[in-house]
């Protein structure tokens, strides 16, 4: 893999790294077997390497392909998250394993608790770090940090990074090796990427006809909410599909149980929100769905890097609903490419439905003519007459009776 080839030289020779490179390409290879070779050659105790991701799942997928080559040199490798107890994993810890991998949150839990000590620390890999040094992670990270040694290796890691991003690394690395196997936000060659019109409230009608007349044995649905993942979900089980959710209000058993399905064909379709972006790698997705547009561009990159993994093909779809535009063309800008337009059943209806509705928007208003409004003006003082006519009337009538 080219992220291989050009990152562990050196990685081996212990530089600072930044190095971006496509989904599905190799990245946890890239930095993982530098690190445990360097480690391995140095017998000393303590906990030498720390990986730190967004996500449960990406963090049990880096760690189920560091423990393997961890066991080949006497190392022990350990994943510490959230949403399971934490005592277990402060056994773990207390073992002193030569490699964490962890997320923000629950290893900053075991620091504040000093279940875990870093003073002999020579690796920090930063995996996804476009996401670690937003503004939702950089606070906990900086923290993490504080507690790490000042002189070690730093690893970043990541298929895109924004030019926000980009002037943040400075605070973590020095003189880095700068690595781009492709454009920034480059999509896999080999993924079709199609965009369908469609009206949101018929989404779902769209979702099946697609699941219905496509070869599709292994899908990937996205959407922005957990409630619209679950809605999705039911909708598709009721409908006669094998699909499970997962989203990060689920436990992390179900979790757990969701990908286990999902990756054993028991279940053909996860529905997900952005979490999957970044931390499912399932081999043999054939296609992605993006029901929901993600939030941002970059998060669309992620998305459709669950299918084409590994020089493999695939093909992911967008669904485009009216006021969506601006949406579509960031994403286009992006990865320097523009979706291809696919046609369906109900792209006459919505075709239908813009065309009114740009020509009630276009009808002019009827304005007030100069006559009507000298007509209304002169009818005040008739109308004030007639209503004073009448009060007299009822005055007189009361009088007579």
């Amino acid at each position: 893999m080219p992220i291989q080839e050009q990152a562990i030289p050196g990685a081996l020779a212990g530089k600072d790294m930044v190095a971006i490179a496509q989904t599905g390409t190799g990245k946890t290879l890239a930095f993982g077997l530098p690190a445990l070779t360097r480690i391995a050659q140095n017998h000393s105790k303590g906990i030498k390497m720390l990986v730190i991701c967004p996500t449960r799942e990406l963090a049990e997928q880096i760690h189920h392909v560091l423990v393997p080559l961890a066991k080949a040199v006497n190392l022990y490798c350990a994943c510490i998250y959230g949403g399971v107890g934490m005592n277990p994993q402060a056994k773990k810890l207390r073992a002193k394993p030569a490699i964490v991998v962890a997320t923000p949150g629950r290893l900053l839990d075991h620091l504040q608790r000093k279940n875990v000590n870093f003073k002999d620390l020579e690796i920090l890999t930063l995996d996804e770090a476009d996401r670690m040094l937003d503004m939702g992670f950089l606070p906990d990270i900086k923290r993490i940090n504080s507690h790490l040694p000042e002189i070690k290796q730093t690893l970043l890691f990541s298929a895109t990074f924004p030019e926000a991003t980009q002037k943040k690394i400075g605070f973590f690395v020095n003189n880095p090796v700068h690595i781009e196997i492709a454009p920034q936000s480059t999509t896999a060659e080999n993924v079709v990427q199609g965009l369908y019109p469609v009206a949101s409230e018929h989404k779902a009608e769209l979702l099946q006809q697609l699941l219905q007349q496509t070869d599709v044995s292994s899908t990937l649905i996205f959407t922005r909410t957990k409630i619209r993942a679950d809605r999705v979900s039911k909708k598709l089980k009721a409908n006669g599909f094998r699909a499970e959710a997962i989203h990060g209000g689920c436990t992390q058993n179900k979790r757990l149980a969701a990908i286990r399905s999902f990756s054993s064909g028991q279940s053909n379709i996860l529905v997900a929100t952005d979490i999957a972006a970044r931390g499912i790698d399932v081999k043999g997705v054939t296609h992605v769905i993006n029901y929901d547009i993600p939030f941002n561009p970059e998060d669309y990159v992620h998305r459709i890097g669950r299918t084409a993994r590994a020089m493999s093909s695939g093909t992911a779809y967008t669904f485009a609903s009216p006021g969506e535009e601006s949406s579509i063309r960031s994403i286009e800008k992006t990865i320097g490419q523009q979706l291809l337009l696919q046609e369906w059943e109900g792209m006459a209806e919505l075709s239908k439905s813009a065309t009114n509705k740009n020509a009630s928007a276009r009808r002019p208003r009827r304005r007030k003519s100069k006559n009507s409004s000298a007509n209304a003006t002169a009818a005040k003082p008739q109308r004030n007459r007639n209503r004073k006519n009448r009060k007299s009337r009822r005055k007189s009538t009361m009088q007579a009776d």
